[in-house]
């Protein structure tokens, strides 16, 4: 049978950031009974750790919601580095994991790790009083100086800026959320302080089978790119913020963004974070295809 870890990612604490799975030893899983095991994980995410198609890397990572697969998530690449090299399976340091979103740079520690996104991608503008009233906010909560649109680091989202008071205020609309995210992992609604260098999110992602997330780590890097476009953050160089989210779920997590930016543009982004074990077991039944 299979086994399995779960650990808590973004956090030095079991039982706050956000909760992974990871399953080892299959291999000769199909991708239905990878989605199938995720489901009953009912996780944010599950990971499933497996041997490298390249010689390029240190391992794959096939990571799935309870309703899909993705490309690249932060932290189940955060997760996965950490309980691997714990295991003696890779070592501590410079590895690197492919995923669907390429071949990505891990840097694992003893108390966790940091991956760096995919490509950075800008998309269109969108209509934040559109997405303010998806997750029951007014017009006068929208940050006008920072406008709606679309970013990602190996896997895209909606950006909402707002006041610094109106991220704990969002109730979203699950079926408004979906509809305005089509083709996107999620809607990040965000509060950036630039004196502080501290950003407060939450992430909505009803269309990948998660009704809010603890902790973000593919929108983290998506946020730092976001800023970088928006000119919120150095147009050159290296910018480090700090973000945090999950408080409105009980499970407080805090996660460090790395942005590396020439003339207006993000050129690459990462994000890292402790992690913390909480349980070890084996699968005494697989599903079918």
């Amino acid at each position: 049978m299979l086994t399995y870890d779960v650990v808590d990612v973004f956090t030095d604490r079991p039982y706050a950031g956000n909760p992974l799975a990871v399953v080892h030893g299959g291999a000769e899983l199909t991708a239905g009974q990878m989605q199938r095991i995720a489901g009953e994980f009912n996780l944010s995410e599950t990971v499933f750790p497996l041997p490298p198609t390249t010689s390029g890397a240190d391992y794959r990572a096939r990571i799935f919601t309870p309703s899909r697969e993705m490309p690249f998530a932060g932290h189940p690449s955060i997760g996965v580095a950490w309980v691997l090299a714990r295991a003696g399976l890779i070592g501590p340091g410079d590895v690197v994991q492919e995923c669907g979103a390429g071949l990505l740079p891990v840097h694992v520690t003893g108390y966790g790790a940091q991956v760096t996104g995919g490509a950075p991608e800008v998309g269109p503008p969108l209509d934040g009083v559109a997405l303010a009233a998806a997750v029951g906010l007014a017009p006068e909560d929208v940050d006008t100086a920072v406008p709606a649109g679309i970013a990602g680091a190996g896997a895209p989202f909606a950006f909402l800026a707002v006041g610094p008071d109106a991220v704990t205020r969002a109730v979203p609309d699950p079926a408004a959320v979906r509809a305005l995210t089509e083709g996107l992992i999620g809607l990040v609604v965000v509060a950036y302080d630039a004196g502080g260098s501290a950003a407060h999110m939450r992430m909505f992602a009803p269309g990948s089978g998660v009704a809010e997330d603890p902790a973000t780590g593919s929108a983290a890097v998506a946020l730092g790119v976001f800023l970088v476009d928006r000119g919120v953050i150095a147009a050159a160089g290296q910018t480090g913020f700090l973000a945090s989210q999950g408080a409105e779920l009980g499970r407080p997590s805090q996660l460090g963004v790395l942005v590396h930016a020439q003339d207006g543009a993000a050129l690459r982004a990462s994000v890292w974070g402790n992690v913390a074990a909480v349980a070890r077991g084996e699968l005494l039944a697989l599903p079918g295809e």
